[in-house]
């Protein structure tokens, strides 16, 4: 009766799902569950060929030619243009190339320089993605700034009148907590510190607002919601304002006004430009770009509302599903704190997801106890969260419960 309940529920879901065709344009089947798209979004079916396109074509015939017939050269502001409305920005504002550590590099050291005197410290989110914190601490080095190490919940105390940088993650990567990209930039601003910010784990599940918010600066990765391929390169995010005063710490010839000319001295060219170091990454880049096209016509209000739907479905089936105590959602119920993912804390967490996936349910592991399941609007389906809630439940009856103290 309560399976019936539920695929009754999961059939009514996915038959008003505004998003529905979206799956058609994704290599997905219909024997496996995959909830691992905040790690590795799934290919766009039409990728493979454009990118057989790139190699044969471009760069098989027309080979060096590609940089201005293939429009090479412009990809990264292109692409970078393509991606600004996913994330509520404007035209000009966002270039792509290079690895989302290193343009967190780029992002906090800059915004180091752009500082008011006086002002030496980062604060940085004490449940980061560990990169950031190691970069961070790097451009503190680099910079004679000091580290402040603080939970989101305590930026507001923690904000000072030596705070230079508030480094945050929009959402985390371990709980799926959405955290407070408005309020807490408007904080950092009316403390006299800027505020940069990781977009990671919300590019492409949720909408961002980067210009309606004054965020300073920004970066995001290409290949988890965005679906850009394994290691496409990240993005960084510069607001006009800051744009002439944006001093990259690692200048190179692409970001120089005339890069051709092979200048002793560098000249930084105008706009989010600044933000490009070396030679881009062209055969992922231009994968990146193809992938971006399951994107035309989508709004990002319908991703929205249909990641809160697939989440709150997700739990309500698991509350029905798994045996009592036996897994804990760490993941905040309040839609308004809550990104595109749900974590389950689960004593036996390695075992269960082992047989999650021998049995077709793809999530994932954050060790030593953290279940973590990625609802990518774009192609989960209802039916598919009710079915991963289900095979959860038979494998945590299956799985042993571990001897508590």
């Amino acid at each position: 009766m309560r399976e019936e309940r539920l695929t009754k529920k999961a059939a009514a879901l996915d038959a008003a799902d505004e998003l529905a065709c979206t799956r058609e344009l994704f290599a997905l089947d219909n024997d496996s569950v995959y909830l691992d798209g905040n790690s590795l979004g799934a290919l766009p079916r039409h990728v493979p060929e454009r990118v057989q396109d790139v190699i044969a074509r471009q760069w098989g015939e027309l080979r060096i030619r590609s940089w201005t017939e293939g429009s090479w050269w412009t990809a990264p502001e292109r692409i970078g243009d393509r991606i600004a409305p996913i994330v509520g920005a404007a035209p000009g504002r966002i270039v792509v190339g290079d690895s989302t550590s290193v343009n967190v590099f780029k992002a906090v050291v800059a915004a180091m320089r752009l500082a008011a005197p006086g002002r030496d410290e980062i604060l940085v989110d004490a449940t980061t993605f560990p990169t950031d914190g190691y970069i961070a601490a790097s451009a503190a080095r680099l910079t004679g700034g000091r580290i402040v190490s603080v939970a989101p919940g305590e930026v507001l105390g923690a904000l000072g009148p030596r705070t230079a940088v508030v480094l945050l993650n929009h959402v985390d990567f371990r709980t799926g907590r959405l955290h407070d990209l408005p309020g807490l930039t408007a904080a950092g601003h009316a403390a006299g510190a800027l505020a940069v910010w990781d977009l990671c784990h919300s590019a492409g599940a949720l909408p961002v607002g980067l210009d309606a918010h004054g965020v300073d600066l920004a970066v995001g990765c290409t290949y988890k919601y965005l679906n850009g391929g394994p290691g496409s390169p990240a993005f960084l995010y510069v607001a006009e304002r800051h744009q002439a005063g944006f001093d990259s710490p690692l200048p190179g010839w692409n970001s120089h006004t005339d890069p051709f000319a092979m200048d002793r001295d560098f000249a930084a060219a105008d706009g989010a430009v600044r933000g490009r170091v070396g030679t881009p990454d062209i055969l992922s880049m231009l994968a990146l770009e193809a992938a971006l096209d399951v994107w035309e016509g989508v709004r990002m209000e319908a991703v929205r509302a249909k990641s809160l739907a697939l989440t709150d479905f997700f739990l309500e089936c698991v509350e029905a599903y798994a045996p009592e105590g036996r897994v804990v959602s760490l993941t905040p119920a309040a839609h308004g704190e809550r990104g595109s993912q749900i974590a389950l804390r689960c004593a036996e967490a390695p075992a269960v997801m082992d047989a999650l996936i021998a049995r077709g349910i793809v999530g994932d592991l954050r060790r030593p106890d953290v279940l973590r399941f990625g609802f990518t609007p774009l192609y989960t389906r209802f039916g598919e969260a009710e079915r991963a809630a289900r095979v959860l439940g038979e494998v945590l009856t299956e799985v042993p419960a571990a001897a508590r103290p």
